[in-house]
């Protein structure tokens, strides 16, 4: 129990340390891009591998296609919701213009974290021990997202303090949801597992191709489509060697 709190808190982490970065070096836009861009490749790979592929061997295609359309469909509703408000900015670096976008970067973000984090929490019901290649997709795809969220928000006139403060907020709502997955999931069926985990990537496609690979491209251009091929490459080793 205690160890999906952990590498729920794990992932979660990389928001916070993305913070740290960000707030005391400067680091190129097109360094953050080239790191998105790879943990996007490396998610693309731990939706398809684990999740999608499992779910089917586990229960059957037309679960896995409805949890993933549920998924997708209500992860685009509250992104669309939150992006009229300034939410779409969490993972740019420039100056926030959206009014409260700062609240609005925040929920966003507890958006991308909280299926992830609940998704690591089950993962240990079904096999005993945490999956690395969703751990580290995560941790990859949250570190940039720390570290750009808070450049744009120091730069629209939030504190150091404020910032941080937000940011381990996730970090405990994430150890907290990873927890939850793992205590209210324990015993549930097999097909509701499948469902949940279909559902759950679902979520996250719609975040990549929402946030992630705009941004990264916006930043980095066409060098993007091969940093997301070498992830998506390295998400199939990671799978073939665990």
């Amino acid at each position: 129990m205690l160890q999906a709190a952990f590498w729920g808190g794990v992932a979660g982490s990389a928001v916070l340390l993305g913070c740290f970065t960000g707030l005391a070096f400067h680091i190129p836009k097109k360094w953050t891009a080239w790191i998105m861009a790879f943990g996007t490749g490396i998610l693309i790979g731990a939706v398809s591998f684990e999740l999608l592929v499992e779910a089917v061997e586990q229960s059957n295609l037309k679960i896995t296609a409805i949890g993933f359309i549920l998924g997708s469909g209500i992860f685009t509703i509250i992104n669309s919701i939150l992006s009229k408000k300034g939410g779409h900015e969490r993972k740019m670096s420039g100056v926030k213009k959206a009014k409260g976008a700062g609240m609005a970067i925040f929920f966003g973000t507890l958006l991308d974290a909280i299926p992830e984090s609940v998704l690591i929490g089950a993962s240990l019901i079904e096999q005993s021990k945490v999956s690395w290649l969703l751990v580290i997709a995560i941790f990859l795809s949250n570190f940039p997202e720390g570290l750009s969220s808070s450049i744009g928000l120091l730069k629209e006139g939030f504190s150091k303090k404020k910032i941080i403060g937000m940011w381990i907020s996730v970090f405990i709502i994430s150890a907290i949801a990873a927890l939850l997955g793992f205590i209210l999931l324990d015993g549930a069926s097999v097909s509701s597992l499948s469902l949940i985990g279909a559902f759950a990537g679902g979520a996250i496609m719609s975040m990549v191709a929402s946030t992630m690979l705009p941004e990264a491209h916006e930043d980095a251009g066409a060098a993007v489509g091969l940093i997301t091929s070498l992830g998506l490459l390295s998400s199939l080793v990671l799978t073939h060697f665990s």
